[in-house]
């Protein structure tokens, strides 16, 4: 069976854009993570390395949407220009190939 890439002849649909949307909301999921484990864990050994990490996701989520916005990818205070945005990259999604 052929994976999503080799299927996409269309360069436009995966672009630096895509992927560093895609590794924003990752990091915001696991600085999610992070927290609710540190609220869970029972030991102080726990705790410091589920801060150590949670640190560094912070980090990576501010490096990435640093990066999106001088690079004119997320438009964090502009609603109505990332509303644009967002409906182009829709638009884009509607061209990707059906399994």
């Amino acid at each position: 069976m052929a994976g999503l890439l080799d299927k996409i002849s269309n360069r436009d649909l995966i672009n630096d854009e895509v992927i560093a949307a895609d590794l924003l909301v990752s990091t915001k999921a696991a600085v999610r993570s992070y927290a609710v484990a540190i609220t869970e864990t029972a030991t102080p050994e726990i705790h410091e390395v589920l801060k150590k990490q949670l640190d560094e996701a912070i980090a990576l989520h501010h490096k990435v949407a640093t990066y999106m916005i001088e690079n004119e990818m997320y438009h964090a205070y502009d609603v109505k220009e990332q509303l644009m945005n967002d409906l182009k990259k829709a638009e884009l999604t509607e061209k990707m190939p059906k399994n």
